[in-house]
């Protein structure tokens, strides 16, 4: 049972070192590929400034019966969703 036992523990040892190893071996990986990006990737566009936006040049003009349904179906919502 000891042999057994023994077998387990070295088989452990051994596989949570491959891990580490690994592990070290990407982080090490990871930093270069990041360095060498920041080195040879083309830069970053230059975004335009924001320019204001126009203003419409004449209101738009709505039917008189248009803008009246248009009220009572507002006053209809608000009155059903009243808190």
């Amino acid at each position: 049972m000891d042999d057994l036992m023994s077998q387990a523990v070295d088989l452990m040892v051994a596989g949570m070192g491959f891990v580490f190893v690994f592990l070290i071996i990407l982080v090490f990986a990871t930093m270069l590929m990041s360095k060498l990006l920041i080195r040879f990737a083309p830069p970053e566009p230059v975004t335009p400034a924001k320019k204001p936006r126009a203003k419409p040049k004449a209101p738009v003009s709505v039917d008189p019966d248009t803008a009246e349904a248009i009220k009572q179906a507002i006053a209809k919502f608000r009155s059903r969703h009243k808190k």
